[in-house]
């Protein structure tokens, strides 16, 4: 089990930079694994990761293994220990969440998929250096209600029940980003009003659920040839 989530998380990692959501070795990604957490080393290219480079915390923080954990540790592991229905965070340094987040400004509810986060927001936690314990406590406060944030002078966070999850959201927050910042060089955009948000939301619960196949009834066999016939 360790085994396979620690070639997730590489595997995730590699994804996250090829597809432009990251840069170089900024960013990292977490796991839960029993009673702690699956985390990436501080400053290694993630092409070179092997499943032996992923540090285990364990419910304390204290790493186990070979490496260094990730700076932003603390991240990682409070949102975890903090949100018992997340099950992978990923952080990244995406061009336009960065931006954005540069500008501390939120992403407001400008489109109905910002809902695809858990509000009618996005919110951008204020600044602290990173790896600290301040820059956790800010984190914590943006995710209220929330499953992504943005880091003001940084990047994004997004959480899911899984890694796959996590990385999905990390996608949608950055192509909002990018749709926000192409709308605010035309002019300001018309906000959705909170009721409208709230109906989206409610759309949201049911969103992508498919019901399960029926199960296809077995096919009879061929009715056994009579003795008479084989007899011929």
């Amino acid at each position: 089990m360790s085994l396979a989530l620690r070639r997730q998380l590489i595997a995730a990692c590699r994804h996250m930079n090829a597809s432009g959501l990251n840069q170089g070795t900024a960013g990292n990604l977490s796991v839960r694994w029993r009673n702690g957490v699956l985390l990436t080393p501080t400053g290694m290219d993630y092409a070179s990761l092997e499943p032996a480079d992923i540090v285990f915390l364990d419910r304390h923080g204290q790493p186990q293994g070979r490496r260094l954990p990730s700076s932003e540790w603390r991240l990682h592991h409070d949102i975890l220990a903090r949100r018992p229905e997340v099950g992978a965070v990923v952080h990244n340094h995406a061009p336009f969440a960065t931006a954005l987040a540069c500008l501390r400004r939120d992403i407001p509810a400008f489109h109905y998929m910002v809902a695809v986060a858990g509000g009618d927001s996005i919110r951008c936690a204020g600044y602290a250096t990173f790896g600290s314990q301040e820059l956790s406590d800010l984190a914590l406060a943006a995710l209220a209600d929330r499953k992504a944030c943005l880091l003001a002078n940084h990047g994004m966070l997004a959480l899911g029940e899984s890694l796959a999850a996590a990385m999905k959201l990390a996608v949608e927050v950055e192509a909002l980003a990018a749709q926000y910042c192409r709308a605010l060089a035309v002019g300001n955009p018309v906000l959705l009003s909170a009721p409208d948000m709230q109906r989206v939301q409610q759309q949201f619960k049911g969103y992508g659920h498919q019901p399960p196949l029926p199960r296809r009834r077995a096919r009879a066999r061929p009715a056994a040839i009579s003795s008479r016939r084989r007899s011929r």
